[in-house]
């Protein structure tokens, strides 16, 4: 055992190869690869995920500005699945030996075809599948997630889609974070003041494709009677087909709010200085749209 033990540290101490400089645990080896794309350009902030032979993720990670990905894994066979912004999906099989360099060398991904737009013409948001939602800081501690049960919207789809357009309607009393005695405050006039400002209604005639799947819609939301330009970064799913073989559009978007914007500035604070509630709001829209009539 111990000449065995010897052994091992000597190997370890003299290795000059790939791994010189990085420290192997026993029974572990180093995975790697370098994401490229078809170009041969590095693809920096790449997605990696490293999952064992019973499909159980061991790792995962981003490459680096130059496209590398280096992961230290105990030794077996693993599944590596690669993802980018644009491209498609990339997977393979690697086998991790103790004390040994695994290289996936060069991953070249290909660029992935746009998933297919909704046609011109009218549309609605179809609200059985759809839903608005948002997630606030209470205290500085938890968040609180919440969502509104009322909403209605339209978009035109363009000939050439930058110019389409998007209304949406929401109703501000159908607040709901299922606590009913908060869902009454943030209804009064220290919030929403539903009372005076019923609806809250976003506008936008600005759509435009920031690669890939990406879009960025950007318009005009009015709530608690102002009205601030608001950006949603959008993720265009594509077209499916419902129960009933109707045409559906799916995306999701996401977006910011400062209270203060808006002039919901309810400060009350704790003992220690520490707001009630954060003073940014995170915003979540899952929406499916449908041919209108």
């Amino acid at each position: 055992m111990i000449s065995r033990w010897l052994g091992n540290r000597t190997k370890r101490t003299q290795r000059t190869g790939p791994l010189a400089a990085v420290h192997t645990p026993p029974s572990a080896g180093v995975l790697s690869c370098r994401v490229l794309d078809p170009v041969g350009e590095p693809v920096p902030h790449a997605e990696l995920a490293v999952s064992d032979a019973m499909g159980r993720k061991v790792v995962g990670g981003g490459t680096d500005p130059y496209g590398s990905f280096v992961a230290t894994v105990p030794a077996g066979e693993y599944r590596l699945a690669v993802s980018a912004e644009g491209f498609t999906p990339y997977r393979a099989i690697a086998t991790v030996t103790e004390d040994s360099l695994a290289s996936l060398g060069d991953v070249t991904l290909q660029v992935a075809q746009p998933p297919q737009l909704p046609a011109v013409g009218d549309w609605e948001i179809e609200p059985a599948h759809s839903s608005i939602g948002f997630t606030a800081r209470h205290i500085g501690l938890a968040r609180v997630h919440g969502r509104f049960n009322s909403f209605a919207g339209a978009v035109r789809i363009a000939d050439d889609v930058a110019h389409s357009a998007m209304h949406v309607v929401i109703d501000a009393a159908s607040i709901d974070t299922n606590v009913r005695m908060r869902d009454d405050h943030l209804r009064s006039a220290d919030f929403l003041d539903v009372e005076r400002y019923p609806t809250l209604e976003f506008y936008s005639d600005r759509f435009t494709h920031r690669g890939g799947n990406r879009w960025a819609v950007t318009g005009a939301l009015s709530l608690h009677g102002v009205t601030r330009t608001v950006t949603l970064d959008t993720e265009y799913f594509g077209l499916g087909n419902g129960i009933e073989g109707e045409v559906r559009a799916a995306c999701r978007a996401t977006t910011e709010l400062h209270r203060d914007d808006f002039t919901v500035s309810w400060q009350t604070m704790l003992a220690r200085g520490i707001a009630v509630v954060g003073p940014s709001i995170g915003i979540d829209l899952d929406v499916q749209i449908v041919p209108k009539g």
